[in-house]
């Protein structure tokens, strides 16, 4: 084998490598990926699907059960998402204040098992926070 044939099969082989190594990063974070939505995006299609929604608690919808139920509407002055939480709310959770839920639809609920209170921008994407403060 001459050596510009060694180098050749070296690079071709290192090529499919990376290639190799790259396909399977990117198949790894595609299983790890929790999408994030405002209430006019979500598709409530992707019921099997982690999603986290962001935006704004509704004034007056706010409605918490003995059983440490929790009910709630998220929305971005363009549509609304009706949320279910059990557990205990972040400390700066309260009505017109930014949240972002992570859970799943069911039956055209979004179901969270995670509630983060936004305490500034830093919470919500550029174009969010422009649609909510144009708004």
């Amino acid at each position: 084998m001459t050596n510009k044939a060694k180098r050749l099969y070296f690079y071709t082989t290192a090529t499919l490598l990376s290639a190799l190594a790259v396909a399977l990063v990117l198949i790894a974070l595609d299983e790890n990926i929790i999408y994030f939505y405002s209430p006019s995006e979500v598709n409530q299609s992707e019921a099997a699907t982690l999603l986290r929604v962001g935006g704004l608690v509704k004034d007056g919808s706010l409605k918490i059960d003995s059983d440490l139920g929790i009910k709630f509407i998220i929305e971005d002055n363009i549509a609304e998402v009706f949320v279910i939480y059990n557990g205990i709310l972040p400390d700066l959770f309260r009505e017109g204040q930014g949240v972002i839920a992570e859970g799943k639809f069911i039956d055209n609920l979004f179901i969270a098992n995670e509630i983060v209170a936004k305490h500034d921008e830093n919470y919500m994407p550029k174009e969010v926070y422009e649609s909510l403060k144009n708004k």
